[in-house]
């Protein structure tokens, strides 16, 4: 195996599913020539030209309409959006085109698409730049929402979203672009809707997903020196969410925390701890905890972000309160 970063195993998953289709393409704001805002499409422009990996002007409404119109016409277009928070122009062509289309067409149409970008907070970015919307786009039927955490993850389901005759949501971070992995020579894929062990564990089960997931493991591994042992789990999507895994992991820990790097209203953890609560609340040893960002704008100011975005004390304190640890 060889070490790859985040941003070129993206490349390598679009061009490999390329290479095997004629009918996918990437479009999107520099993906062309200045190979990728991040650079995440670093030589497909060289190798596909330019009528498969196409620069688009900043008009995210009108590409998202004419990548919806490419895939019910037979294609299989995948859109890069230099951050989801720009996908707010284009939002109405996702969620009522892009994810009804089968739905009100009776089967006729179906929309094989990928939406791909970074979500959520990247440093000082300001508020309109740093939000998370995995729980927006969760929220509508007919999208599936993935938010890989590593290259290896990342690789693997998009190659399988790119496959998927349905749209796909791709949640990526600007701050994991270089985040580097060994990863196989040999091809694979990973299904949508599985959720990873991250650290197996029997005291608390700690929940999360996307960058924030390092978080995670980190209080993991502190706690691990305190006695207490966290089994960590990576949703990897979270929509589908893979509830059969939280709910086996807290019939075998009685406890759980959920670490989320969002507001905390209607959240991805709010989903969660209902659904735990209906299909195991006679497990449950402790009320169930979770870390989310304040339910405010991200501040600029680098001091006030620091206090906004979640804590590995924070994380650790959770974790000792669901076990009545001071």
């Amino acid at each position: 195996m060889a070490e790859y970063t985040f941003r070129e195993v993206i490349a390598q998953a679009m061009s490999e599913e390329m290479r095997k289709d004629e009918s996918i393409f990437l479009m999107g704001e520099e993906v062309a020539e200045y190979n990728g805002a991040y650079k995440a499409s670093k030589g497909m422009l060289d190798e596909f030209g330019a009528k498969r990996v196409i620069d688009t002007p900043i008009a995210e409404l009108g590409f998202t309409g004419i990548a919806v119109g490419a895939a019910m016409n037979g294609n299989r277009p995948i859109v890069e959006y230099m951050t989801f928070n720009f996908s707010l122009v284009g939002i109405d062509q996702i969620i009522n085109n892009a994810a009804k289309i089968r739905q009100m067409s009776g089967g006729q149409w179906n929309c094989p698409i990928v939406f791909r970008g970074p979500t959520a907070s990247a440093g000082q970015l300001g508020a309109t730049h740093s939000q998370a919307f995995e729980n927006w786009f969760a929220n509508v039927p007919g999208l599936k929402v993935v938010v890989p955490s590593n290259p290896y993850d990342a690789k693997g389901l998009l190659k399988t979203a790119i496959q998927d005759n349905d749209p796909v949501i791709f949640m990526e971070s600007e701050q994991m672009y270089g985040d580097k992995m060994e990863i196989p020579e040999e091809e694979y894929y990973l299904p949508i809707g599985k959720a990873d062990i991250k650290k197996a564990g029997t005291d608390v089960t700690l929940v999360s997903f996307g960058k924030i997931m390092k978080l995670a493991i980190q209080a993991a591994e502190d706690m691990e020196k305190e006695g207490i042992s966290v089994e960590v789990i990576d949703l990897r999507t979270v929509r589908p969410l893979d509830f059969d895994t939280i709910l086996e992991s807290v019939k075998k820990t009685n406890r759980l925390v959920i670490l989320e790097e969002a507001w905390p209203f209607g959240s991805i953890s709010s989903e969660i701890t209902y659904m735990v609560q209906q299909k195991a609340f006679d497990y449950l040893d402790a009320p169930i905890k979770r870390i989310t960002t304040p339910d405010a704008p991200a501040p600029y100011s680098a001091a006030l972000f620091a206090e906004w975005f979640p804590k590995l004390e924070k994380v650790k304190e959770e974790i000792k309160k669901a076990m009545y640890v001071k």
